[in-house]
């Protein structure tokens, strides 16, 4: 089949640079070199059709719900209003909560309150019965279900996806949420997948009635099979080996039938790549089979192309369901570019080789580093003081990985295709009539690029840089150290000259 192409051209405009000899001196004097990349997207052949973009609503949400409305309705536009990022997709984090007498969780926001209640009279670790109406408190985790709300008001089609990060403190083996005594080892009470997966369904369907909404997956585990999880950890978190995956995935399926929920199970959730296929490969064909969705995140990046082999064999939707990329060791900056930059590649990165169906990002609202001590993180899009009281002002401090993130989320849209592009720095997604393409183009380098573009196509560009924050720019010349997305579309584009969303 015939391959549509779009020619990229490099093209070397740096000056200042002392130049010696003959060749360089004649480039330097004459027109501009170039360096000529021929890309060739393959429109009449995409991949994966794109639902999304979204975050995972642990931490922040458990925080920032609770703030005045002015606040936290400021927030909810940033991220999924018309004029914002214009995110579809929300994942719930259903907590395990720790029992009552337990030290707090010390990352801001992590101490998700269960939904179970304790009777004034219980003992040990056995009292809890699911079928028990008295058992359970609805009134828990306002918070982040203001998030729900603010999402469905804002969004056409949301998707949601719930997910757990540890069962309730009296199902473990430690009796914490944070993790087991020793770091590598399961951390749910063995015997304990029904029960567990019992607790989830029916926050599912709970929610699912109060809150208006659908979920449309359930994921029971999180970053399963790594060494994170520890008693007396920051925040809630299980290990769970292959094999008790399995048996968790199968359970939770079993505990959805039972509920006649419309909802499919997610797994494994795993950390990176690498660990998704061995977890992949201990899992039984029956497991397998009761799984809907398969999540990845991408904070290793190893095999990502088996990762989207395993899930084109299976016939399995894959999301990237969770990451956050800043630079290592960048101190917080709310302007500069490196951790943006960097951030930007991953993501295109991410586009080519997993070529999942959503990309979804760890939580988009991070504290400020005069909270959290000297130097600070560029983790996060937003950044605030989430240790402060609601009651007092908050200062909402928008990145520049923000609008990095907008070159993004704005352009390729729910619908779209990936494309399969022949440049590393570029993704590529088509529109569903095929009339725009679009091009996410990172530059990190200290040379500008001239695109040429092909004849027939009219082309727009957005630029985040040092001075920009996802404008619309005249011409076609990507700045050093700067992230350009190219709007192209089949004859005259029309209408204004950047329009930001659908």
């Amino acid at each position: 089949m015939r391959r549509a192409g779009v020619r990229l051209v490099l093209a070397a405009l740096a000056s200042g640079a002392t130049i010696t000899s003959a060749a360089a001196q004649a480039r330097r004097d004459g027109p501009a070199a170039t360096v000529r990349i021929a890309l060739h997207p393959e429109i009449d052949r995409p991949t994966t059709r794109f639902e999304g973009w979204g975050t995972a609503l642990a931490w922040f949400a458990n925080v920032t719900g609770g703030w005045p409305d002015a606040d936290r309705q400021h927030l909810a536009d940033l991220l999924y209003g018309p004029k914002g990022l214009g995110w579809t997709i929300a994942r719930y984090n259903i907590g395990g909560g720790a029992a009552p007498d337990a030290k707090a969780l010390s990352q801001p926001g992590a101490n998700v309150a269960g939904f179970w209640h304790e009777p004034d009279a219980s003992t040990g670790r056995d009292w809890w019965r699911p079928d028990d109406p008295a058992m359970w408190d609805w009134s828990q985790d306002a918070n982040q279900r203001w998030w729900l709300d603010a999402v469905k008001q804002r969004v056409a089609k949301p998707i949601f996806e719930a997910f757990s990060n540890s069962p309730p403190w009296f199902m473990t083996v430690s009796g914490e949420v944070s993790g087991a005594r020793k770091a590598t080892d399961d951390n749910l009470r063995p015997g304990f997948e029904r029960r567990f997966a019992d607790y989830l369904t029916r926050v599912v369907a709970e929610l699912e009635r109060r809150q208006h909404i659908h979920f449309r997956t359930l994921s029971p585990v999180n970053e399963p099979d790594t060494d994170y999880w520890y008693a007396g950890n920051r925040q809630e978190g299980a290990h769970w080996s292959p094999a008790r995956q399995a048996m968790m995935i199968e359970a939770t399926a079993a505990s959805i039938e039972a509920r006649g929920l419309d909802t499919a199970v997610a797994a494994p959730d795993e950390t990176s790549s690498q660990l998704f296929v061995t977890d992949w490969a201990g899992f039984p064909p029956a497991a397998r089979a009761k799984i809907g969705q398969l999540n990845v995140h991408s904070y290793g990046t190893v095999h990502q192309s088996a990762v989207r082999d395993i899930a084109r064999a299976a016939d399995i939707r894959l999301w990237m369901s969770e990451n956050d990329h800043p630079m290592p060791d960048d101190p917080e900056n709310f302007e500069g570019m490196t951790s943006p930059l960097a951030f930007a590649e991953h993501v295109v990165l991410d586009l080519k080789r997993l070529r999942p169906s959503a990309w979804v990002f760890w939580q988009a609202v991070e504290n400020v580093s005069a909270v959290d001590g000297a130097g600070g993180s560029n983790w996060g899009l937003i950044k605030t003081d989430l240790r402060a009281s609601a009651d007092v002002p908050h200062p909402i401090h928008v990145t520049r990985k923000y609008w990095a993130m907008a070159q993004f989320s704005r352009y390729i849209r729910p619908g779209f295709r990936l494309v399969a592009v022949d440049d590393v720095d570029t993704a590529g997604a088509l529109s569903p009539d095929g009339n725009e393409l679009v091009l996410v183009h990172v530059n990190g380098g200290l040379v500008a690029r001239a695109l040429a573009l092909p004849k027939g196509w009219t082309a727009r560009m957005v630029l985040t840089d040092a001075t920009h924050d996802a404008a619309c720019v005249d011409g076609t010349t990507v700045p050093p150290r700067a992230i350009a997305t190219l709007i192209l579309r089949r004859g005259d584009a029309g209408g204004e000259p950047c329009a930001s969303y659908r």
